[in-house]
């Protein structure tokens, strides 16, 4: 009987199973061919061209909600708390632009004089009243709430300018709003635009 070891094959492989290139094969396969613009002027289009694709990426990233594009102020997983809350909500603060137009062009009719003296009295002693009183209960309301939620939901978020970041986004006409709304009123995502 034999009892030399049978040799078993090894589970690691021995090596990398190609040769290693040489330097100057390396650097020719990462090296890229740039075309230098003619003149000064091709140089500037080629920039414009080039900002001009980034700033649409940009756009359409913060069209989308992609956090890497939003403006500082719209960062941040408690931002994002926040436009949400307000979004799947109708707020009364909401109407406080298309209801200020309306008073703006009830008050430029060209009434006849009772007409307008009463128009006027109306508008100035219970529409504005009304309208500035309910926009300022409603803020300092989604404020307060935004704040409290943010800090139960996400106890390690600062919750420093989210009440008013959610106050001032629950004045705004909803269609308005930047960056767009990812929920619908009542909580459900904004469907997908085909």
């Amino acid at each position: 009987m034999d009892d030399t070891p049978v040799p078993v094959d090894d589970p690691k492989p021995q090596g990398k199973g190609r040769p290693t290139p040489k330097r100057r094969e390396a650097e020719g396969k990462r090296r890229q061919y740039v075309s230098a613009p003619k003149d000064r002027k091709e140089a500037y289009r080629q920039m414009r061209a080039k900002q001009a694709a980034e700033r649409d990426r940009a756009r359409q990233g913060m069209l989308a909600g992609d956090e890497r594009y939003l403006p500082v102020r719209d960062k941040g997983p408690a931002r994002k708390f926040a436009r949400d809350w307000v979004d799947s909500r109708r707020l009364p603060s909401q109407y406080f632009l298309p209801f200020s137009l309306l008073i703006l062009l009830a008050t430029w009719i060209p009434w006849p004089m009772a007409v307008r003296a009463q128009v006027l009295g109306y508008v100035v002693t219970i529409g504005w009243p009304i309208m500035m009183i309910g926009v300022l209960f409603t803020s300092v309301y989604v404020s307060w709430k935004v704040k409290k939620l943010v800090a139960e939901k996400l106890p390690g978020e600062s919750v420093k300018g989210v009440g008013f970041y959610a106050a001032m986004r629950a004045l705004q006409i909803r269609k308005l709003r930047f960056p767009p709304p990812q929920v619908l009123p009542g909580g459900k995502p904004v469907p997908p635009k085909r």
